[in-house]
């Protein structure tokens, strides 16, 4: 069976980009980036919202450029390589491979595909996060902790969800980014 994990670079007050969207705060350095990538090859499936979808498939655009440099390209190799599952009511073909849209979330079916899979999964996307959190569906949350305090935009984790966690990793990386992770125990007080 696999895990679900939730990955993903936020500032330190918990923005994953800050009040215009803009996210070039959280731009990961080469370590961590390779930290993404292995984490990225080990995952079978990539669940995302569609924003972050739409954000992300530059990577299929990147992949085997040699202007990039290597840890970049790393990464589009393994994200390439990946399924992907898009949740999204307006997006009728995603653009590329291994790919497909489903129109809504069903706790019962992304349940149903952990169990089904030999590997883990990566979830992407605040909002769609959200829904797997609340239906107990999230296995390890990961934050790359910029160092940066944003003051405001889309929060990592939701309002209204208590979880306990136990601390299984923490790591600093050379541009100052604090990874920490954590597998989820079960709801606050449950």
């Amino acid at each position: 069976m696999g895990r679900l994990i939730y990955a993903f670079n936020c500032s330190l007050d918990g923005y994953i980009n800050d009040v215009d969207g803009a996210f070039d705060w959280s731009v990961p350095d080469e370590e961590l980036h390779d930290y993404f990538t292995d984490l990225c090859w080990t995952a079978s499936t990539l669940l995302y919202g569609r924003r972050i979808y739409e954000t992300m498939r530059v990577w299929e655009d990147l992949r085997g450029d040699p202007e990039q440099p290597r840890a970049m390209r790393d990464y589009a190799e393994a994200w390439c390589a990946a399924e992907k599952i898009v949740y999204s009511a307006t997006l009728d073909d995603p653009g590329y491979p291994r790919t497909r849209v489903e129109r809504g979330f069903d706790a019962a079916e992304v349940a149903a595909l952990k169990q089904r899979s030999a590997s883990d999964l990566s979830i992407a996307g605040a909002e769609l996060a959200s829904h797997a959190l609340r239906a107990g569906l999230v296995d390890e949350i990961q934050l790359a902790i910029a160092p940066v305090i944003v003051g405001g935009g889309t929060r990592m984790l939701p309002d209204g969800i208590g979880l306990d966690l136990e601390l299984v990793e923490h790591r600093r990386f050379p541009e100052g980014a604090l990874l920490v992770r954590y597998e989820v125990k079960g709801a606050r007080g449950g």
